[in-house]
């Protein structure tokens, strides 16, 4: 049998990568509750805003407000996504704990998400790391499109690789692998974890799967085969992709940690206080629950 992790990491990216693709403005105060709730529950790192422009994600325009809101639990990383050297100030000027950078596996994508080339984007990266690492500020990279594109279809795992070890070696601590249309199986998440492997050691990376397909937890599992031991995961499946049309949430991290819990692994994380935080966005925004899991435990 396969060996796995006896310990997974769960990176918490609701209240960001969930929240962000909401039409409707969710209040400040709801957010920074949100954030407190999921820290309770036991998660370790919480994605809790985003440092970009106003104009482009409106969602995220309160990132400041939310981090000067929360009464940090210690022991919590709370992480932001910076862009540019703008966000990056933005980040630090609120003492986020980490940042994030992005780029993707597909040209097209990476052109309609941040009006870029690959090389480009990640040419602008590379002050933003100078400037995270002067301050002492881990970066984590994320890749999105890695197992495909709306655009371009099927992405080779070659240009994914190639991405991932291109901002590893410019200083990211972690490289998290985005499934952004939900497209991927598991033979083709563990070709591109593969692929990835052999330019990025395995104890840094992560996954991001998006259940558009309803593929995310078998292909969670068979990273977890291939010893990948951090998962990023969606309170009550919350998202989506304002650059990718049909993509659906991330998979839900009551879902998550329900399988990993049945598999005898550890997170350090609540399942019955994760469904209730879960209960309390998706009341805030006035949707049911994507997760499977808190639908049977009785949460609409």
């Amino acid at each position: 049998m396969t060996r796995l992790p006896h310990f997974v990491r769960m990176v918490e990216v609701g209240p960001r990568d969930g929240l962000q693709n909401e039409k409707t403005i969710v209040p400040t105060a709801v957010k920074i509750a949100l954030v407190e709730r999921l820290a309770d529950a036991g998660l370790s790192v919480v994605e809790a805003g985003s440092f970009v422009s106003p104009k482009w994600v409106p969602q995220m325009g309160d990132s400041a407000e939310v981090f000067a809101g929360l009464t940090r639990k210690p022991g919590v990383r709370y992480a932001a996504l910076t862009p540019n050297l703008k966000g990056l100030e933005g980040a630090l000027a609120a003492k986020a704990d980490e940042v994030a950078v992005f780029g993707a596996a597909s040209e097209s994508f990476s052109q309609k998400n941040i009006n870029c080339s690959i090389a480009e984007s990640l040419d602008r990266f590379a002050p933003v790391m100078a400037q995270a690492k002067a301050a002492g500020v881990p970066v984590r990279g994320y890749v999105s499109c890695v197992l495909g594109c709306p655009y371009e279809g099927n992405i080779a795992p070659a240009a994914v690789a190639e991405v991932a070890a291109r901002l590893f070696a410019m200083g990211c601590y972690e490289i998290s692998l985005g499934d952004t249309i939900g497209t991927g199986t598991p033979a083709k998440a563990q070709a591109m974890i593969a692929a990835v492997a052999e330019r990025v050691p395995v104890d840094k990376i992560a996954v991001h799967f998006h259940d558009t397909y309803g593929q995310a937890l078998a292909n969670l599992y068979a990273a977890l085969e291939l010893g990948v031991a951090v998962v990023d995961s969606s309170v009550a499946g919350l998202g989506g992709c304002p650059y990718a049309k049909g993509a659906s949430g991330n998979v839900a991290s009551e879902d998550v940690l329900y399988m990993l819990n049945g598999l005898g692994i550890e997170t350090g994380v609540d399942l019955d206080r994760l469904i209730a935080a879960g209960a309390f966005i998706s009341d805030a925004i006035g949707r049911p629950t994507a997760s499977k899991v808190a639908r049977a435990r009785g949460c609409a």
